[in-house]
């Protein structure tokens, strides 16, 4: 599966990067907002995960873009901080497939991303 990681927390964004990689998946990696739309256009990835809070472009106006865009070609996880309820609801209305919050295990992420794989099949 192609995998595109948009996260402006260097640490996070190498450790999924890793993990997912081990998983056998394709990443395409973004430190902001405004790099992931560019990568999303030029690389189509079947799954997009990011962070609601980065630089230039939020994880939220990454959401309303992808979904206009592409409608349901790719999946959307977001990544929030505990205690951000109102944007969760925000992003599931957006379009937003799942959610996730920080900290996680990198494993429960890769559970939900095969959870995402077996619906594309």
């Amino acid at each position: 599966m192609k995998i595109l990681i948009a996260e402006d927390d260097a640490l996070i964004l190498n450790t999924l990067e890793f993990r997912l990689k081990k998983d056998g998946h394709e990443i395409i990696t973004a430190i902001d907002g405004r790099e992931a739309l560019e990568k999303i256009e030029e690389h189509r990835p079947d799954l997009i995960i990011s962070d609601i809070m980065m630089p230039y472009v939020s994880g939220l106006e990454i959401i309303g873009t992808v979904k206009e865009k592409y409608k349901d070609e790719m999946s959307i996880i977001i990544l929030t901080t505990m205690g951000q309820e109102e944007v969760v609801l925000e992003a599931f209305e957006l379009g937003a497939d799942d959610f996730i919050s920080k900290p996680f295990s990198p494993s429960e992420l890769s559970i939900r991303i095969k959870r995402f794989a077996l619906r594309k099949k």
